[in-house]
């Protein structure tokens, strides 16, 4: 498992929102949803230099929109499905603007089941904290699946 250390300052993201209120499969119905109409919101999205998306994130907050964790051993929260916006940009109708806070993040591929558990033992053992709540980013350039954890040390 390889971790990076990423310093994010805030940044914004536009997308389908929900909660686990509203039932199993919810994320993945945003997801359709956010795909299905992505055309209504192309233009907002932020770009890198050549032209390509900065990144599609499956940003996550606590209930109460505070960006902590999930609650409930992470059972409980909201998830907007989205892409990295312009701070400035209105959504449309329909669609939602989180801005994230910036956070310093360590940043590990998703791409086993156990990843998630295994970073928060890794977390435990290194003195860390979960900061916030977890996000998934998808990197546009490979379609590469990351977790990025919001960390600080303890003490």
């Amino acid at each position: 498992m390889t971790i990076q250390q990423i310093i994010k300052p805030t940044f914004s993201v536009i997308g389908k929102a929900g909660s686990t209120d509203d039932g199993a499969d919810f994320i993945a119905a945003l997801w359709q949803d956010a795909n299905a109409h992505f055309d209504e919101i192309a233009h907002l999205a932020k770009q890198t230099e050549d032209g390509a998306l900065c990144g599609i994130w499956g940003a996550m907050s606590d209930m109460a929109m505070t960006f902590a964790p999930w609650e409930n051993g992470f059972s409980r929260g909201r998830y907007l499905a989205g892409v990295e916006c312009e701070d400035d940009c209105v959504p449309p109708a329909g669609w939602t603007k989180w801005r994230i806070p910036p956070n310093t993040y360590l940043r590990v591929k998703n791409d086993a089941e156990d990843v998630f558990p295994r970073m928060l033992a890794y977390l435990r053992e290194n003195g860390y904290v979960l900061a916030g709540a977890v996000h998934d980013f998808t990197d546009p350039a490979d379609g590469a699946a990351y977790l990025y954890f919001p960390v600080m040390k303890e003490g």
